[in-house]
């Protein structure tokens, strides 16, 4: 058989009724990881398709693929999964993944390095942002082209929070799924127990306005399975887990929908210095409020990029051979 045959047959195979005379849906789902350098998403990528390899450093956009059986003899559901490296330098190949075709099955993984606070704010800004706008320049012409579609898309997100909940009109949902991982907590743990609380609320805030889930995780496994359940929900459809922990002094675990303004409380400062800031969002405030413990640093992602010619897990002899002598 061609690979055309082979292509051919697994379509009909897929449109054809099962036993039960239904049709058998395969699913397939996107999800792009971004965040820190260095921040531990390929090794949180690894961990849910269950590979065991050591992480190589990300080089600009890399894919990768998981596959899953709902039940014995049925067809595997398919997840794509990218990975963009680099921090926050190359945000813009996010319009790579993210497509017309595949918006309405995607979503998005930020992991936060929670042990370089003062990068965590511009890593947020800078990546959603442009995510954002991405993503609203697709639902604007989905709008022309397709509007039940489009409405379906933005309905989805505000489905996480319920229509009774008193946040429903004061919270902005991204405008696909999104996740929230803040890596390194064995790292975070033992910072001082103030500063733990104000990297805490800030991003349970954070998670809360934009209608994500929040979960901390480190290396340990407990932790790992814990991000891990909120992933394959993403990717596979699984249950999300309905555990919740928002104690400030361990890891958090905040499904999406289940926080509130009320328990997260006010931006963990003095009424005078609130009352000096001048913001016009409630995320702005919090902005500020966050900035004035962290000052951001400036911070160049690509200052530490090797040359990737020289990498070894990119050699390839003939061409190497080539180049060293076009040098000589």
């Amino acid at each position: 058989d061609t690979l055309w045959d082979l292509a051919i047959d697994e379509v009909k195979k897929r449109e054809s009724p099962d036993d039960d005379g239904k049709h058998v849906e395969v699913w397939e789902k996107s999800i792009l990881f971004m965040g820190n350098k260095n921040g531990g998403k390929t090794t949180i990528i690894l961990r849910c398709l269950e590979r065991e390899e050591t992480p190589k450093p990300t080089l600009a956009l890399e894919y990768t693929f998981g596959r899953r059986a709902r039940r014995h003899n049925a067809p595997k559901d398919i997840a794509h999964f990218w990975e963009l490296g680099g921090g926050t330098s190359l945000r813009e190949l996010i319009r790579i993944p993210i497509t017309n075709n595949n918006i309405r099955s995607f979503a998005v993984v930020l992991v936060l390095d929670l042990s370089k606070p003062n990068e965590l704010w511009t890593t947020v800004e800078k990546l959603l942002q442009v995510t954002r706008h991405h993503v609203n320049k697709i639902l604007t012409k989905l709008e022309k082209t397709n509007p039940e579609v489009a409405t379906e898309i933005k309905q989805s997100v505000r489905n996480n929070l319920r229509k009774d909940h008193p946040d429903y009109e004061l919270i902005e949902p991204f405008p696909i799924p999104l996740l929230i991982i803040g890596s390194k907590y064995d790292i975070f743990h033992e910072f001082d127990s103030e500063m733990r609380k104000i990297i805490s609320k800030t991003l349970r805030f954070v998670s809360h306005y934009y209608g994500a889930s929040l979960v901390f995780t480190s290396k340990s496994e407990a932790l790992l399975l814990k991000a891990r359940v909120l992933i394959s929900h993403l990717a596979f459809g699984y249950d999300k887990s309905k555990s919740l922990s928002v104690d400030h002094s361990k890891p958090l675990f905040i499904p999406a929908g289940l926080d509130s303004l009320n328990q997260i409380g006010p931006p963990p400062a003095s009424d005078s210095d609130i009352g000096k800031m001048c913001a016009n969002t409630p995320l702005e405030l919090w902005k500020k409020v966050f900035e004035k413990t962290f000052p951001p640093k400036s911070f160049c992602d690509l200052q530490d990029t090797k040359d990737p010619a020289q990498d070894l897990q990119y050699a390839e002899y003939e061409v190497d051979v080539m180049r060293a002598q076009k040098k000589e």
